[in-house]
């Protein structure tokens, strides 16, 4: 009896696994996200690991579908490319934007997106979000941006048999709006720009500076780098670089008042985040308003115009302590010719960031 039942026993063991073996032949095995590392120059600083979202292949070409994508607004017409174009350096080149939804013209220009995945202590003008995946539902939702309900987008993103798919992969998951940001965010880790003509002079690949840029480079060295640090050419932080001197402005959410606006402390009054200067040369209309138009005005600015306020920053400022920096009209050619080396044109045509749309 006891033989008879171990035998029966062994009979539905195989079976089991004959069974088991069929099913899984049968399945579709859908392998997990490959992971993904940027490469870079050896002058650039190690990217900020994200461990919550850390980049892959799948990840990162969802989010570049998304980030196209014009069904992510509203009226289905503008997509995250319309204000953040990969031939501007994905910037618009709008001073103040008119692109959303209601045509209302925004308060800020847009800035660029390059070399953002190094930026840990917020973003936005102001640094009213944390990171890359909470800034992205900003604009999703903004009235005068995007003007998207997160419902519809993810009815309208699961009607899509293709994004079911590229979501499963990424995120081995159902399609929400948490991987909606991520992927996005993902994506804009990757716009990366390390191939400039400055960037070849330091590796030391064989390419010379002018005698103009060489001295634009020692001035740069001299009165810009304290806030636009080689190599990433910002410190990420915030800074009253003279603009203006009185910030009583509370309309529009504080939005004149820079960091005060998030922070409270009086001693942020009038601080806007540092751009990168990376392809700054392509990336005007400048400033958190867009005042600017060329980035001879710029100079001129710090040259004669700082205006002195009880937050300006010290990096503006003589040594006599009076507002502005001084340059001489040849000094301001040397230091506009070094700028002009910043500029990435492998940037601009890169494959990986253009619309997969098209």
């Amino acid at each position: 009896m006891k033989r008879k039942i171990a035998g029966i026993s062994k009979l539905i063991l195989f079976g089991s696994a004959l069974l088991l073996t069929a099913c899984s032949a049968n399945e579709t095995v859908v392998p997990g996200p490959v992971p993904m590392q940027p490469e870079l120059p050896a002058h650039f600083p190690p990217i900020p690991p994200s461990s919550d979202n850390p980049l892959t292949e799948e990840g990162v070409a969802l989010g570049r579908r998304l980030f196209f994508d014009p069904r992510l607004s509203a009226n289905n017409k503008i997509s995250c490319a319309t204000c953040h174009a990969p031939e501007k350096a994905f910037t618009d080149g709008i001073a103040l934007s008119t692109a959303g939804v209601s045509g209302t013209v925004l308060l800020r220009h847009s800035p660029t997106l390059v070399n953002s995945a190094w930026i840990t202590n917020g973003l936005f003008w102001d640094g009213g979000s944390t990171n890359l995946e909470s800034q992205a539902f900003a604009p999703l939702a903004a009235h005068d941006e995007m003007d998207q309900n997160l419902v519809e987008l993810l009815e309208e993103v699961k009607a899509d048999p293709l994004y079911v798919q590229e979501f499963r992969r990424a995120f081995a998951d159902t399609i929400r709006s948490a991987y909606i940001v991520r992927a996005l965010a993902q994506f804009q880790r990757t716009l990366i720009s390390t191939k400039s003509k400055y960037d070849s002079y330091v590796a030391g690949s064989g390419v010379n500076f002018s005698a103009d840029e060489k001295a634009g480079l020692e001035l740069f060295s001299q009165f810009c780098n304290s806030c636009h640090t080689a190599p990433l050419f910002t410190d990420n932080l915030y800074h009253n670089n003279g603009l203006d001197a009185d910030f009583s402005n509370d309309a529009h959410e504080r939005i004149y008042m820079g960091r005060f606006r998030i922070s409270f402390n009086p001693a942020d009054l009038g601080k806007f985040k540092t751009p990168t200067l990376r392809n700054i040369a392509i990336t005007g209309p400048y400033m958190h308003d867009g005042r600017f138009s060329t980035l001879e005005q710029v100079l001129d600015h710090y040259i004669n115009n700082v205006k002195h306020s009880p937050t300006l920053d010290t990096a503006v400022m003589k040594k006599n302590g009076t507002a502005g920096i001084p340059l001489s009209v040849q000094e301001k050619s040397q230091l506009l010719a070094f700028l002009k080396t910043l500029t990435d044109s492998s940037l601009l045509r890169n494959p990986s960031f253009q619309n997969p749309f098209n």
